[in-house]
């Protein structure tokens, strides 16, 4: 019998960086995701065929099962086979029934290109988790880590704010629509980041900088949820921006590459890399096109 399994890309909106020390973020789950669909096998073997957004096979490969340990076919696995591995590995340590005395034949699609930075490693996840009956979010804690608001998105259909306290994981609906989303688009930069530095220098600020900054991101992520006017809601980016500058030593992208665009910016993720959130209509567009960006999307296209 086949399964069948989708979850949703994710946008981070505010709260990057700050997310994984208690900061409130807001997240939106994107109309784009990943699919993952299950055929019975032959028993012991496992095989994997990663589809990217054209159809076209970017990853493939066969994982032996002899009941206790996976084997990749490849005696020199390369990083995504060791990522499959340790996935698997993990898996059935915290569910050996769906694995024992069985083969599957798992094929992914991507319904976005790769470098979009969507969540391609969150999605895939995700609805690997749901098809072995196990928690996402632990499963991700014991593999590739992070905060795991991308799991969250990749299982709701609604803006929601993220936070982890020292009760747990807060998973919010968000009444996050403003009026004028008809003036809020993303921008692909198509210029994947190392963050490392950024991250590296975040880390070495001290505690009460730290403790200062997520509450402060906090606060914001509640004012940009709750802006009347597109006017305010361009502040309060500006004002997520300079905290965020200042925490990880990079400077504004709209200082750096846009100064003279007259609506608001706002990094979205690593900065400088991904998507970016712009606002302001056909004309702001335009200022984009022009300067080489021609991937553009309107809030609409881009969130559920």
């Amino acid at each position: 019998m086949t399964q069948n399994f989708f979850s949703n890309g994710k946008l981070l909106i505010t709260g990057e960086y700050v997310v994984l020390d208690g900061a409130r973020a807001l997240a939106v789950p994107t109309k784009f995701g990943q699919s993952l669909e299950i055929q019975p096998g032959q028993k012991g073997i496992f095989s994997w065929k990663a589809l990217d957004r054209e159809q076209k096979t970017w990853f493939e490969t066969r994982l032996s099962f002899d009941g206790e340990n996976f084997t990749p076919e490849n005696s020199n696995p390369g990083d995504q086979e060791k990522k499959l591995l340790l996935l698997f590995s993990e898996a059935y340590k915290m569910n050996p029934k769906v694995f024992k005395d069985h083969g599957y034949q798992f094929t992914t699609r991507l319904y976005f290109p790769q470098n979009w930075g969507l969540g391609s490693s969150s999605t895939f996840i995700n609805n690997f988790a749901q098809w072995a009956e196990i928690d996402p979010y632990l499963l991700l804690e014991r593999t590739f880590g992070g905060s795991g608001y991308d799991i969250a998105a990749a299982n709701t259909d609604n803006p929601f704010t993220y936070q982890l306290t020292k009760e747990g994981r807060s998973v919010l609906v968000s009444t996050f629509d403003p009026g004028f989303k008809d003036e809020l688009f993303f921008v692909h930069l198509n210029q994947k980041q190392n963050s490392r530095n950024s991250v590296s220098h975040y880390r070495q600020q001290p505690k009460e900088l730290l403790e200062e900054t997520v509450l402060k991101i906090s606060a914001v992520t509640h004012s940009i949820i709750n802006s009347n006017s597109l006017a305010e809601f361009e502040l309060f980016l500006e004002v997520h921006e300079t905290l965020i500058s200042k925490i990880i030593n990079i400077p504004k992208i709209k200082s750096t590459k846009f100064p003279d665009f007259t609506g608001g910016i706002k990094s979205l993720g690593g900065w400088g890399g991904d998507f970016i959130l712009a606002t302001g209509k056909d004309e702001e567009k335009e200022y984009f096109r022009k300067r080489g960006y021609s991937t553009i999307l309107s809030y609409t296209e881009m969130v559920k």
